[in-house]
This record gives structure tokens, sequence and C-alpha cells, in this order.
């Protein structure tokens, strides 16, 4: 099937599909933290949110996080080819640094290369990911002007162990073994997931292929004290990675991304909770074929407390953060200590059918100077099934030290600063049929790209991003379908160019189905073509996964992918493979 058939499909099935499958179910009750930096019912957030499930995770024997989220509507990859290589996410429209990415409310974007390591985060320690599509500067800071992507690890709500082990394609071997208990007391649970491939030849223009291996732990430990639980994290992923530089020869680098965290949550009284994180990351990768390396680490203070009232929830708090950037790079480097200071103050209100929110932040960056960020969002219910959803937001990003210092780099860049603004209109009956449509626009000031004609990274006057997504998902007894389409543009609005790796056109199709015991899979996604460095355009494709699970008794099962069903040839970065049709599957042990 082509591209422009399948928008079409998908176009049909999302507006015939309400006429052909009528019925109900309950309200979905799935608590969400990151669109508001507090619990709140999903069907509660004004800002469109989408949920991964550990269910949908599951089913997708997806090896890295990137495959997770390249069927989401709205998110374009950027990938160097196979596991382990460079992988960029193009949030809304936004630069691939645009897109903030935390694990377990922990900042993980490093202070040197913008964006975080995607391709190195395993499924199997993911409870759940939750997407936040638009500006939320005014909640988190620098970085999440396209949106905020959270990870919440995986923790035990009942005594459980799970063991797995995976082979497939490109000699791929998996294993992982995850332990949990929970009680009156406390939980404690820890995750070791190890993964080792030979890979495929990522470059077009070169038969070589590139290994990678990874292993990552995870573990969560908590402790209550009368009316507050102190909870400690862990989460570090090491390993290996081949690859091919500019002149095609092979060379590997050893990386290493590591987040550790504290928590104190505390009841201070009926209506008013505090929390209060320290947090430390590392991200690091060293050269194997040189001196060369990239570090940053960061050390961070989190407190906010939040006081209910009887139509309001008020919240407010502080963010410290030390900051430290090293590089070296055939023989020249930097070494870069940042502070941040910030406040933050939000209320959210609800009247009624009348639910609004709103946001500050102030903050004190000590290359930038002073930011202020906000979010103001709306949103009233027609009736009990229909809603109307409107926000406005200013976000930032401050350069990092690479864009400064690194190759190309500029000391003398200006932050990015953006505007944005969404509409929406959503219908839901219970949790059976879900229809919605958005509307957004984001205008960023001092966009940083590169300039080719000076080598060096230059603030342009200003970008225009403009886009509109549609979407229906209807759940049934024994199957699920979700279909989406998005239309946007993503511009420099100086030169009316294309920006770079976004794409026009996209449309998505997920169908789940229960047989049984059983679970059958297939996702498909099309995507349009997309502009690339030097002038390049790649054209676009429609990729399907197929994926199923076989419950072998009440403890074993087997599970199963086919990548690329119709074995497609595309590129999602120039002169970089993805990969060809190939096959994957796991036996695990689950006991509860």
């Amino acid at each position: 099937m082509n591209t422009p058939k399948l928008f079409f499909v998908t176009w049909l099935l999302t507006f015939a599909s309400p006429s052909l499958l009528a019925a109900d179910i309950s309200v979905s009750d799935t608590i969400i933290v990151s669109a508001t930096r507090t619990e709140i019912p999903l069907d509660d957030a004004i800002v469109p949110v989408k949920v991964i499930t550990r269910a949908d995770i599951e089913l997708s024997l997806a090896t890295d996080l990137a495959e997770l989220l390249r069927f989401e509507a709205g998110i374009d990859i950027g990938r160097n080819g196979g596991p382990g290589q460079a992988t960029s996410i193009f949030l809304r429209g936004t630069e691939s640094n645009h897109t903030l990415v935390l694990i377990d409310g922990v900042r993980i974007n490093p202070g040197t290369l913008g964006g975080a390591a995607v391709q190195h985060i395993a499924p199997e320690m993911i409870e759940r990911i939750e997407i936040v599509k638009g500006a939320r500067s005014a909640l988190y800071g620098t970085d999440a002007i396209g949106g905020v992507i959270n990870i919440i690890t995986r923790q035990a709500d009942s005594p459980y162990v799970e063991a797995g082990l995976g082979t497939g394609s490109f000699n791929s071997q998996t294993g992982h073994v995850s332990a949990g208990t929970r009680g009156d007391a406390g939980e404690f649970s820890a995750s070791i997931n190890w993964q080792d491939t030979g890979g495929y030849a990522p470059r077009v223009d070169s038969d070589i292929e590139t290994g990678y291996d990874n292993l990552t732990l995870s573990l969560s430990a908590a402790r209550k004290f009368g009316a507050s639980e102190i909870g400690i994290r862990h989460w570090q992923t090491e390993g290996n990675v081949e690859y091919l530089d500019f002149f095609l020869s092979p060379l590997d680098q050893d990386f290493k991304n590591a987040a550790t965290a504290l928590q104190i949550d505390s009841r201070i009284s009926e209506q008013g909770n505090s929390k209060f994180i320290v947090s430390h990351i590392v991200d690091e990768i060293q050269q194997q074929q040189s001196p060369d390396f990239v570090k940053s680490t960061r050390i961070s203070l989190d407190w906010q407390y939040t006081h209910a009232l009887e139509n309001h929830t008020l919240t407010g708090g502080v963010y410290l953060v030390d900051e430290n950037a090293s590089s070296l790079s055939f023989g020249t480097g930097f070494d870069e200590d940042t502070d941040v200071r910030a406040l933050f103050v939000q209320d959210q209100l609800k009247y009624g059918r009348h639910s609004a929110f709103v946001a500050l932040r102030l903050t004190d960056h000590e290359t930038f100077g002073n930011q202020t960020t906000w979010n103001a969002e709306y949103a009233f219910d027609l009736s009990d099934n229909w809603t109307l959803n409107t926000g406005l937001g200013r976000a930032f990003r401050a350069p990092d030290a690479t864009d400064r210092f690194g190759f190309g780099g500029n000391p003398d860049l200006n932050p990015e600063l953006a505007d944005s603004a969404q509409f929406g209109l959503r219908y839901a009956a219970g949790n059976r049929h879900k229809f919605d449509i958005e509307f957004y626009a984001n205008d960023i000031e001092d966009l940083i790209e590169f300039d080719f004609a000076t080598f060096t990274l230059v603030n342009i006057d200003k970008a225009e991003i403009r886009g509109v997504q549609l979407g229906y998902e209807y759940a049934g007894d024994s199957f699920t379908l979700r279909t989406e389409v998005v239309e946007q543009r993503a511009d420099n609005a100086t030169t009316g160019t294309r920006l770079l790796r976004r794409t026009e056109q996209s449309a998505t199709i997920s169908y789940t189905q229960n047989i049984g015991a059983h679970r059958l899979g297939l996702a498909i996604l099309a995507s349009g073509d997309r502009k690339d460095f030097g002038d390049r355009t790649l054209a676009g494709y429609v990729i399907a996964n197929l994926t199923g699970q076989i419950q072998l008794g009440d403890s074993w099962q087997l599970n199963a992918r086919i990548e690329n069903l119709f074995d497609k040839e595309y590129q999602t970065a120039a002169d970089f493979r993805m990969q060809e049709r190939s096959g994957f599957v796991e036996l695990k042990y689950r006991w509860r």
C-alpha cells in the first residue's frame, strides 16, 4: 500500500468508525503526573497527553524507546541506521533538542548534545510512558518547547518475578530478569536487561555491519514513615556501539547513561503535600580509537508543595541545578559549569463545566540571564461527551555547551524562545469511543540552525510550525483500533524553506486483537517525504510491524515480532539504512 492510499484509509476509518461501532464502557481511571506535575486523571488533562502502557510495551517487543515512539502521531524519528545508532525525536515539528525526556520526573537530556539518548533506553524497565504535546517550560524549564516524554519505571504493586530470553535477526540476543514486592511498609523492585546484536550495515554506501551491546539496570525502593515515604531510584545503561565515520571507517565507542534520585513525599495536612527530589545524572561517551569523549553530569534539587482547595489545586516550588559539561574532540574541547535557579507557581481550577490551568516560572540561568515562561489553558465541557480546549504557552531553550563551544559552535548564540498555541475538540463516550482534533502552532524566535556557508551554528530570525492532528480510538470487548493523521508545516520563516527531517504528512493505524488469553497486534506507519542536509529529499514510506503473544499456561508466554512486514527500503536520515524485514522471538516466564 502506498502512502497516499494509507492516508485515505486512515481518514476513512477516523470518520466512519464511530457510526459502525457503537457501545460504551466505564470512564478511564488512568492517572498521569506529567501534564501538571501533580496526579490527575488522564481525562482531566487539558493539553494532549498520550500514555503508552505496560501492555502496549510488552506486545510491541520493541528493543529501545525510539521503536516505541515512532508509531505515535506527531513524532518523527531520525535514525542513523540500526540498534544503538544516533537517534533524534522531532515532536510536533520542533527540533530534536526541543523534547524534554524525564525518567521518573528527572531530566536526562545532557548538557552537551541536547537530545536524550533514547536509543539506549530499554523498554523492559518501563512501566508506562507519558507524552505531553506542547510547550511545558513553565513546569520543567529549558528544552520543553515541543513537549515532554516522561518514562515511569517499573515498580511492584504486588510480589512478582519475571524473566525472558529472546533471539532474532542480525544475530540478536536479549535477556531480562525483573522482580519486586510491595507491602504496607514499602516497596522494592529490580530489573536487569541485556541486549547484544551483530547489527546490519547502516550506510547505503558500505557493506560494513555495526554491532551493539547494552546492559541496563533499574532499582527502586521505598519505605513509609508515618505520613511520609522515602524512596530511592537508580537507572543506568552502559555498553558499546559500533558505527562508521564520515569516511566510512569502522569505529566504536562506549556509552553510559545513569540517573539516581532520592525522593521524599510528605503529607503536611489533609490538603497539603510536599515532594522533594534530589537527583544526579551522568551522560558519557568515550571514543575507543582516540582520547575523544563527551561527558555531562548534573545535580538537581526539585521541591514542590501542592495544596488542594475546594475548586483550586495550588502548586509552587523551587528548582536548583549544578551542571558540568566537558568534551574533547580532535584535540580541542571545553569544560563548562552552569548553575540554574528557578521558582514556579501554578493553579489548577475546576468550576462545573469549566477547567483551567495556569503556570508561571522564573528562571535565572547563569549564562543567559532571566527567562520568564508560562502556560495558560482552558477547557469547557460542551456536554458529557464533548469538550473544547485551548491553550497558550511561552517556552525557551538555553543553548548547550556543544552549541557554544563544540564543532561549529558559537559562543554568541541567543536562547531559543517559543510562543505556542493550540485548540482542540474531544469526544469520549466512556472509554469505548474517543475522537479528537487538535490544531497547533509554534513560533520559535532565534532558532539555532547550522549555517553551511560559515560552518557555524547561528540563530535564524524565526521558525513557524502549523499543524493539525486528527485521531479516533475504539476499545471493543476483544480488540482495540486506533487511527491518527497529522498534517503540518515546519518552515524557516525567513527563507520559506522546510526544516530538516520533519515530514508534512503522517498517518498511523494500530490494531490489537485478544484471542482468548493470546494477543495479536498490527501497527502501520505512513510517513511523507522529508528534507535532509545537502538539499536532499527522502522519499515517503509505509512500514508495518506484526506482533503476537501466545500464552503457554499460567506462567509462560511466547512473544514474536515481524519488523517491516512489507520489507520496505526507506531512510529517516540521508544515506542511512533502516531495518529490513526481520523477525524476533522471546520466551517469557512470569510469576505473581
